[in-house]
């Protein structure tokens, strides 16, 4: 055994494991166990795809679709650095970050680790915007109150007609025009003509019954019931859940509501009004910036700087990754680094296994971007509705409008409670482990496994009921997810630094990439590198 490898396991910081496991060498044992990567999409798609890159579509159009795409892609190469690390020592992600060098507090961690703290903080109030999401979603499907209810036929009246409004003008528009190329077709006239009539028609109505029912009642309690239920009910989940419940409840939320979208996405193509054609798409790939709307206060540019930092793999998520790649038993199966040509082959396995798992979590999250993504610029952008507020669940819901009609609703809030839910109950999963290893790493307690898994079990109980009071406190869910995408995003460039300090100065050499990986992992780093730089400019000027 090396020196170096001696040390580390006087530390403890690389363990003997409880077995030691060949990795699988076909592709079918491969997909057998993957399972951190999903873990990290049902973390994903969520705040992420479904609030916050929905709202660049709508307040950007196309124009910012290579953004969301680039921040999509470029991250995961940090994802498998940090558990390449992982796989390498056996260490958590912020007992590798404590290592980073630069000002530490004696025994307390460093200042990577210190910033964690700070960022952590904020990416509770994401997750409380979260669990106000899924409580929005539960009041519109199934009010508690006599007062949620009346709120709710006030508000399905209001939304319809301000869909109505802007869906006229907006076909008004297109049959009028004269240029080359957007000129309607004397065949889709007649359709497009139909539509407005019918669209038209129903306003009156509309506007009699709001009329009749006078002023907008006052919001009622049923969110706030509905996040209660939600979060209680997480904390008993996660008291008693194992990883294989998490990976399983992840993989069947994500996929359910993703195929859902992508199927109306493909289905909106036949939509005369709302179709995303290829000039379109072209221009979103082409590193554009939407020019300002006169009149307007909205900052596209800003609005999906502070998105990048959650739009595929966040910040907490690439610290939470190794811990989930330590649970499914990567770094266990590989076994206590030593200088056996078995160990290397055994490390050189499971780094395969963990790279497909990073790669095919991100082909999922980023086609559910994606979708997300043109759903907003083609529906919502094309209409002027940009939602805020508490009628934002409801407002996007009108992105399944055109497909689902009467049942659009419906199909919405079945995902929306799918991917938020399944959003908050994994990220508080996560962060039960990494805030349970931050009190060991700074020491501050934890010194043995049983009391590792006490503290899991407790902060899995305390995390949700504090998210749930950061709602009750801002109760603006919007607000608190791009308040944390900033604070993600300025650790980004913190992150993608540590990576590399770890690719070049801690990981075994017997599992270090070749040097295409290199120029593609330093390309990761100089795009989260920019994308902090211009958040902070932003944000303080």
């Amino acid at each position: 055994m090396s020196e170096e490898h001696r040390e580390e396991a006087e530390a403890g910081t690389n363990p003997e494991p409880a077995e030691t496991k060949d990795p699988p060498k076909t592709i079918g044992g491969i997909i057998r166990h993957l399972g951190p990567g999903l873990i990290i999409a049902g973390s994903i798609v969520g705040s992420g795809e479904l609030i916050a890159t929905t709202i660049v579509g709508a307040e950007a159009g196309f124009w910012l679709l290579w953004i969301i795409i680039i921040g999509c892609v470029i991250k995961v190469l940090t994802q498998v650095e940090m558990g390449r690390y992982t796989i390498s020592s056996g260490k958590t992600s912020l007992s590798a970050m404590a290592e980073v060098p630069g000002p530490r507090i004696k025994g307390r961690g460093n200042w990577l680790t210190l910033y964690w703290f700070l960022m952590f903080i904020f990416s509770l109030g994401q997750l409380g915007g979260i669990v106000g999401g899924v409580g929005q979603a539960l009041m519109i499907s199934a009010p508690i109150t006599d007062e949620g209810r009346s709120y709710n036929e006030y508000l399905d009246l209001k939304t319809d007609l301000q869909v109505r409004r802007r869906a006229v003008n907006l076909l008004t528009r297109k049959l009028a025009a004269e240029e080359p190329g957007q000129a309607v077709a004397a065949t889709e006239r007649a359709g497009l003509e139909a539509e407005k009539n019918r669209l038209k028609a129903g306003i009156p109505e509309i506007e009699a019954q709001l009329e009749k029912r006078g002023v907008e009642p006052a919001p009622p309690l049923d969110d706030k019931i509905w996040a209660a239920i939600i979060a209680i009910a997480t904390a008993g989940l996660l008291y008693a859940g194992r990883y294989g419940f998490i990976q399983l409840f992840a993989t069947l939320m994500v996929f359910s509501f993703t195929i859902i979208t992508v199927i109306n996405l493909f289905i909106l193509q036949k939509n005369g009004i709302y179709a995303v054609s290829g000039g379109e798409f072209l221009d979103g790939l082409k590193f554009q910036l939407p020019p300002a709307e006169p009149g307007s206060d909205k900052n596209a540019l800003l609005t999906a700087l502070a998105a990048f930092g959650i739009i595929g793999v966040g910040a907490s998520e690439l610290v939470a990754y190794p811990y989930w790649c330590i649970e499914k038993g990567y770094a266990r199966f590989t076994g206590p680094r030593d200088d056996s040509e078995a160990w290397g082959e055994r490390a050189r396995g499971w780094m395969r296994v963990m790279r497909w798992d990073a790669w095919c979590s991100m082909i999922v999250y980023t086609f559910a971007t994606i979708a997300f993504y043109l759903l907003g610029a083609a529906i919502l952008h094309r209409t002027g509705l940009n939602p805020g507020g508490t009628e934002l669940v409801r407002t996007l819901g009108v992105m399944y409008e055109p497909v689902f009609g009467q049942w659009a609703q419906a199909v919405f809030l079945f995902g929306a409670i799918a991917v938020l839910y399944s959003t908050f109950f994994v990220a508080n999963a996560g962060h039960s482990r990494v805030f349970t290893d931050a009190l060991k790493v700074t020491g501050l307690g934890i010194k043995d496994e049983q009391a590792r898994q006490r503290s899991v079990k407790i902060f899995g109980i305390i995390f949700p009921m504090l998210c749930l009071g950061l709602y009750l406190m801002v109760q603006t869910p919007v607000a608190l997810i791009l308040i944390s995408g900033i604070m993600q995003g300025i650790m980004l460039p913190m992150l993608a630094g540590a990576a590399l300090w770890f690719r070049y100065r801690r990981t075994d050499r017997r599992i270090l990439p070749g040097s295409v990986w290199d120029l593609f992992l330093w390309l990761s780093a100089l795009g989260m590198l920019i994308s902090g730089a211009v958040t902070i400019y932003k944000k303080l000027f």
